[in-house]
């Protein structure tokens, strides 16, 4: 992918920018290119400041300054003016406008002495939403090789720009006697300094809020496989979805339930984990005929108990399963629901728990309505036994689906999930744009104190643009973790246990890896990884490093992130 800068494409820019932005970084061809987008011009030539679109670098053929217009009708008028989809028509062509850009960024690098000599630089127009090559008249206004259009978009970006860079190459060659035809175009370290000379004076950066934004928008919106899991789910009584962590499991368990309760069905969505029951019912809980919460939940209402104090997993795993069953066997829940839906299900598939679902809903899990989600690879954390075999045993017809691509972490942070979970195939297919901006290592000793190393990592997070309440402490540990430990006062002032609740603004949450599985952060800082501490930690890892979205910190003991990278301990 090309290296973009700014890291994200704000949803204020135009669809014609957003769409040029989105297929450069995705480009497979364009890995050693730099792309400035949105780039402010103080000293323009003709205009008190302006802007030009994109400034796309290419090693080895040079540099094209891109004006975009999104319009979908591009039309000269007889007087010369143009006319632009609705937009009045106006006597300045955007070829006189990208090409007032290309000379003010011309004028702004020779004065940083840069030699230009043997760099062709060139401008051209991209029509995104017209076929503007077909529909423009001849003109000695612009060359045709300037004009890039729909079809240029739909096809191959790379190719647009690279055809661009060459005929521009030969009119330069052909109108400029001095200019060297030879070994043109900037070299890998030449191409850098010259992206890094534009920076500083032109990139209009993201704000914080524009990522919040966009990280919102890309974590609600469905994508191609989610919507062919949508249709498993319309065509098949009962479907198990499979898939790791980030895929989207529990976004289409949510979606699952509205859809089956708008047809007028009743039913329940269960899960595992407290605090994503939690998140669950604050979402859905509001939608009649639909019964939203833990399975733990679902059978105190059974069974009309209240956990003791003191509970433990007798009364959790035994006690309270068989009051439960005895009460639904006793036909005490009234009908069975119309469907049953369970995300988290690597963790319920477990016998006991068989016997208090296959009575939940109208057909049992033989003939019933079932809608299953899990990860059945690394997320069992609270049990051993071998899920999918019990599910196919009990469930005979249940369809399988697997979703595979990541929709919640940058890629950056999947990688380092692949490297450190041992996880098999591993991540390859991300949704989300690569910001440039890899996790990190914080190291500390042994037995020693982490809360120096805590406050570092999260001052520096909050310096990145990240408010208190974006970000989650996380431990491997179910008591005595760091956050709960810390003397450090100002940590001891921000920072609140996570609870399910949305996170409070001006404060910092924290909570136990197993606690927060279901859920996810925007950035997340793990501590107290040590691996002769925490068994099972490679399994700790993946659900941990998973939570984060955007950004990951990890406060990793030293022996340990050696070992993680293939060293000795």
């Amino acid at each position: 992918m090309a290296r973009m800068m700014p890291a994200y494409c704000p949803e204020s820019a135009p669809p014609g920018e957003r769409a040029l932005y989105g297929a450069l970084a995705t480009c497979p061809a364009t890995d050693d290119w730099f792309v400035l987008h949105s780039l402010a011009i103080a000293d323009h030539l003709r205009q008190v400041e302006g802007e030009t679109d994109f400034v796309v670098i290419v090693p080895g053929r040079g540099v094209v300054v891109i004006e975009v217009k999104s319009h979908q009708h591009v039309g000269v008028l007889d007087d010369g003016s143009w006319k632009l989809g609705n937009s009045a028509p106006t006597v300045r062509s955007p070829f006189q406008q990208a090409k007032e850009a290309m000379y003010s960024i011309r004028q702004y690098l020779h004065q940083r002495r840069t030699d230009l000599r043997a760099i062709p630089m060139v401008y051209a127009v991209w029509f995104t939403h017209a076929r503007a090559r077909n529909a423009l008249p001849h003109s000695p206004e612009w060359h045709e090789w300037q004009v890039l259009d729909s079809e240029d978009l739909r096809r191959d970006v790379s190719a647009a720009i690279l055809r661009t860079l060459a005929k521009g190459t030969e009119h330069l060659e052909q109108s400029i006697p001095r200019f060297i035809s030879r070994n043109v175009g900037p070299d890998e370290k030449a191409a850098e300094t010259l992206a890094s000379t534009l920076r500083p004076r032109f990139e209009m950066f993201a704000s914080a809020g524009d990522r919040r934004r966009s990280r919102v928008s890309e974590l609600v919106t469905f994508i191609e496989e989610q919507y062919q899991a949508l249709d498993a789910m319309s065509d098949n009584r009962a479907v198990l979805f499979t898939g790791p962590a980030g895929s989207g499991k529990t976004f289409l368990a949510i979606e699952a339930a509205r859809r089956e309760a708008k047809q007028g069905r009743t039913g329940r969505l269960l899960c595992f984990n407290s605090l994503l029951g939690r998140r669950l019912r604050q979402e859905l809980g509001e939608i009649s005929g639909l019964a939203v919460g833990t399975v733990h939940q679902e059978m105190l209402k059974l069974a009309d108990v209240d956990p003791p104090q003191d509970a433990d997993s007798r009364f959790w795993d035994s006690e309270l399963l068989d009051r439960a069953l005895e009460m639904l066997l006793d036909g005490g829940q009234g009908p069975a629901a119309d469907f049953l839906i369970v995300d988290e299900v690597q963790d319920i598939a477990r016998g006991p728990y068989l016997d208090i679902l296959d009575l939940l809903v109208a057909g049992g899990l033989r003939d019933g309505r079932l809608l299953l989600f899990g990860d059945f690879e690394r997320q069992a954390i609270f049990g051993s036994e071998d899920g999918r075999a019990l599910l196919k045993e009990r469930s005979p017809y249940l369809v399988y689906n697997r979703i595979v691509t990541n929709c919640r972490n940058l890629p950056r942070i999947g990688y380092v999930v692949n490297a450190f979970s041992d996880l098999e195939p591993g991540y390859e297919n991300f949704r989300r744009q690569d910001d440039g901006v890899d996790p990190t290592f914080v190291t500390y000793e042994a037995g020693s104190d982490q809360s120096a190393q805590l406050v570092q990592s999260v001052r520096k997070l909050r310096s990145d643009g990240f408010d208190l309440h974006e970000i989650t402490v996380l431990s491997v540990l179910r008591s005595g973790s760091t956050a709960e430990n810390t003397s450090d006062p100002w940590l001891c002032q921000v920072l609140n246990q996570a609870d399910g609740s949305p996170p409070r603004p001006g404060r910092l949450q924290f909570s136990t890896v197993h606690a927060f599985k279901g859920l996810e952060s925007p950035a997340v800082v793990m501590t107290d990884l040590d691996r002769r501490v925490v068994p099972n930690i490679e399994a700790l890892l993946y659900v941990g490093f998973t939570r984060a979205t955007d950004r990951l910190v990890a406060v990793i003991e030293s022996s340990t992130l050696r070992k993680a990278f293939g060293g000795s301990t």
